[in-house]
C-alpha cells in the first residue's frame, strides 16, 4: 500500500454544495474507512465555516488515489476549486 494525501479547496460562495453534499460525503467515506488513515474538513481561521477537505488514505497507487478523489460527492458536486494528491510517508508517530 502508498499512502496519499487529498487535499481539497472549495470554492468561494459553496457552502450550500457542501452541505447539500455532506450525507453522500461522509457515507461516501463510511463505506471507504477500510482504506482511510484520517479524514476531515478545513476550517476558517475562526472556525466559524468549512473551507476545503484533508484526506490521508493508503490505495495501491496513484491511480486509485486519484480515482478515489474524483468518486467523492463533493467532488462529483463542483464544490472544489483544486484538489492535489500527493505521495505521503509518515515518519512520526513511526508507522507500524
Amino acid at each position: 500500500m502508498t499512502t496519499f494525501v487529498i487535499f481539497c479547496i472549495d470554492k468561494p460562495g459553496h457552502t450550500q454544495v457542501r452541505m447539500d453534499n455532506r450525507p453522500d460525503h461522509l457515507e461516501f467515506l463510511k463505506g471507504s474507512k477500510d482504506m482511510i488513515v484520517t479524514a476531515g474538513p478545513m476550517q476558517s481561521d475562526d472556525g466559524d465555516s468549512m473551507i476545503g477537505s484533508m484526506l490521508v488514505i493508503d490505495v495501491a497507487d496513484r491511480a486509485a488515489a486519484e480515482a478515489f478523489a474524483a468518486a467523492d460527492p463533493y467532488a462529483k458536486a463542483g464544490l472544489f476549486e483544486s484538489t492535489r494528491v500527493m505521495r505521503w510517508k509518515q515518519v512520526i508517530p513511526a508507522a507500524e
